[in-house]
């Protein structure tokens, strides 16, 4: 069986990832996990829903919580501007295939990123929890961000404990 939380480089040592700003870090996520790039929609906020997730779109019919990875990280809450978009991914939740929405401040391009620019997360010197980013990819003069969705996504599954306070703190 295959950790959920592996990144899965090909075997050229390359990983095929959608590229977007959250505040002012740079995230990737897999091309393959993606489902839609959406303009911001109208959002119908779920009364009592931890803070990751306090809201939900109709998106064709179907419903799709929208997760702030702002809160995942502790960073601030951004108004959204005329970039921001919504990255529906599908992702495995509580055993089955979910669709989630990820509010990006920006999006920019599919890109190739290298195993050999890649490094795991370090033990001190990070502003977050070290279990919610996977992987740490330097690229020209900056480091994209490999987030843990399962880890993060997990929280929700344990009663979201830790992620439950407005900025996304244990209390």
């Amino acid at each position: 069986m295959t950790d959920p939380s592996a990144t899965r480089w090909d075997e050229a040592g390359q990983l095929e990832v959608l590229t977007f700003d959250i505040g002012d870090e740079r995230l990737a996520i897999e091309a393959i996990s993606i489902r839609e790039i959406l303009d911001l929609l109208p959002e119908t906020p779920v009364p009592g829903a931890p803070a990751l997730v306090g809201s939900v779109i109709n998106f064709r019919g179907k419903i799709i919580p929208i997760a702030d990875l702002h809160v995942a990280f502790g960073m601030p809450i951004e108004d959204p501007s005329p970039d921001t978009r919504i990255v529906v991914i599908e992702t495995l939740l509580g055993g089955e295939e979910t669709q989630i929405g990820l509010r990006a401040d920006k999006v920019y391009e599919v890109t190739l990123l290298d195993r050999d620019s890649a490094s795991a997360p370090p033990v001190i010197g990070m502003r977050w929890r070290r279990t919610f980013v996977r992987e740490l990819v330097r690229q020209d003069q900056s480091v994209i961000v490999l987030p843990d969705l399962p880890a993060i996504f997990a929280t929700l599954e344990r009663g979201h404990a830790g992620l439950d306070s407005p900025l996304g703190h244990a209390a």
